[in-house]
């Protein structure tokens, strides 16, 4: 008999998230889970990592969770309170590595749409749309998109592409006028993590969660996912469990089991 999980998804994404950033490196950070794993990672692993703000706190050593990216726990000890100005123009500039992301629907190339599902004229649903997903998902060098995974959302064609992957595939960012180098890096679904291929720049498999198949994983996806041995994503210790109650106290996100 499989043992009981002793930790909730939430925790596992959290952390699954937290340890691919690397320490010394800057992240363009949103409201909700990619806080949570960006803070986590500055609290243990990466206790030099840069969390920049789209309302314009520059590295932050942010106490407990905000409540969206403008909460005045995004200036708590900053290098600097600036602007949304000032900010997007550090993506220009090239100097943003990571980007969080998410997504209502995936193609095999790492586009994104958060536009519309349907027609674009006679929608079946109006999203969000980008606000600075496009942005991020252009300038950034390395773009991690979290999001549910199920055969309507991991689609073979976009019916819009609110931000950029590698387009229609290799070349075709550089193609574009985007910069070079850029581009999507990870997906973190609720299966597990897909990276990218270097020459296909098609979404390939890299990671599991325990107790999650390779048929479960295709099943949940309109396009093929190449078959392949990976290992199982690494579940949250002990004490990432205890520094994520720390940083979300109320279970704003982080919920109880």
């Amino acid at each position: 008999m499989a043992e009981m999980a002793t930790y909730t998804p939430t925790e596992l994404l959290a952390c699954v998230a937290a340890h691919i950033l690397e320490d010394g490196k800057s992240i363009f950070v949103g409201t909700g889970l990619p806080m949570i794993a960006s803070m986590l990672a500055q609290r243990t692993h990466a206790p030099n990592l840069l969390i920049v703000f789209e309302a314009g706190g520059v590295g932050p050593q942010v106490p407990v969770l905000p409540i969206s990216v403008g909460d005045s726990r995004t200036f708590h000890r900053a290098v600097a309170a600036s602007s949304m100005h000032d900010v997007m123009s550090t993506l220009q500039n090239g100097y943003i590595d990571y980007g969080f992301l998410g997504a209502a629907a995936i193609d095999p190339y790492g586009n994104i749409n958060t536009t519309v599902i349907g027609d674009w004229e006679r929608p079946q649903v109006r999203l969000p749309g980008s606000g600075g997903a496009n942005d991020i998902g252009s300038l950034c060098w390395r773009t991690i998109i979290m999001m549910r995974q199920d055969k309507r959302r991991f689609v073979n064609k976009l019916p819009f592409i609110t931000t950029p992957g590698y387009l229609t595939g290799p070349g075709a960012r550089e193609a574009a006028g985007l910069p070079e180098g850029t581009g999507p890096y990870r997906v973190i679904t609720q299966l597990g993590v897909y990276g990218f291929d270097e020459t296909t720049k098609r979404l390939k498999l890299i990671s599991r969660h325990p107790g999650v198949t390779i048929e479960e994983i295709q099943a949940n996806s309109e396009f093929e996912i190449a078959p392949a041995e990976v290992p199982e994503s690494t579940p949250p210790t002990p004490e990432e469990q205890r520094l994520l109650r720390e940083i979300d106290p109320s279970g704003m996100v982080i919920k109880g089991r």
